[in-house]
């Protein structure tokens, strides 16, 4: 990567941070998903004694290993381990669908797509340049998010419950192979919609169905039919990982001068 090519993703970060209703999305999503929702699940929890019959198809597909402790703990590990991946994996998708989509179509909308064209960058350094902008992006703000997410949620267990629940592997997966994986789809989606997209929001509109996967495990869950293991993770990331490599292969043909400028 080139000085020209860092500046380039430097600028674009720049200009996601300074668009308030953008920068409002990628930051309501998170916390509504990694300090609220969680927040609400630990407070029922450890608050209201008849929560734990919800989880009771749940709790019987646990391995006996995981059925140390009190059941207030067994269902609060339940929760961290088990549930809140599946819906933290919605951050990665969100928040570089929209970094790429602005980085694309937002040049197309500010009338400045022409001007980055005549830079000195080549077409494929100038691709390579915004996927890197937009998985930064993402994956600063997956971090973050968990970072936030666990610091909240031991808070509220030490003061609910008096002891805290550590992660376990299944998110070392989500964090290092699922989360960049996935981010990747995201962007590979959005920038083949991007050559024929006029705005943001349309070229958004063909990573919003990914949403729908997780939607369906995150429903699987709650109603004992699946179980998010660490297996299932594992492999999952793999699958993504190979769509993603797919997907950038593809993107990359659909990044030419003609289709940019109509």
């Amino acid at each position: 990567m080139n000085t020209k090519q860092l500046a380039l993703i430097k600028k674009d970060i720049r200009g996601i941070t300074s668009n308030k209703q953008v920068f409002m999305v990628m930051l309501i999503v998170p916390l509504a998903l990694t300090i609220v929702l969680p927040s609400i699940l630990v407070f029922v929890t450890a608050l209201v004694p008849d929560a734990a019959s919800d989880f009771q198809a749940l709790l019987n597909m646990l391995p006996i290993t995981e059925r140390e402790g009190n059941q207030d703990q067994i269902i609060l590990r339940l929760v961290l381990n088990k549930i809140m991946p599946a819906f933290f994996l919605m951050i990665p998708i969100m928040a570089s669908s929209v970094m790429a989509a602005s980085s694309f179509v937002g040049e197309k909308e500010k009338h400045t797509l022409e001007t980055l064209l005549y830079s000195p960058l080549s077409l494929k350094e100038l691709f390579q340049s915004k996927i890197l902008a937009g998985f930064s992006v993402g994956m600063m703000v997956s971090f973050i998010s968990f970072a936030a997410m666990m610091i909240v949620l031991e808070i509220e267990m030490l003061f609910l419950t008096g002891a805290g629940i550590m992660p376990d592997i299944s998110w070392l997966i989500v964090m290092l192979l699922i989360a960049p994986a996935i981010s990747l789809v995201a962007i590979g989606i959005t920038v083949r919609g991007s050559a024929k997209a006029q705005t943001i929001e349309e070229a958004q509109q063909r990573a919003v169905f990914l949403i729908f996967p997780i939607i369906a495990l995150v429903i699987g869950q709650f109603t004992g039919v699946i179980l998010v293991s660490t297996w299932l993770l594992l492999g999952m990331g793999v699958v993504l990982a190979l769509l993603a490599a797919l997907l950038m292969k593809g993107a990359v043909g659909k990044f030419t001068y003609e289709k940019l400028l109509r």
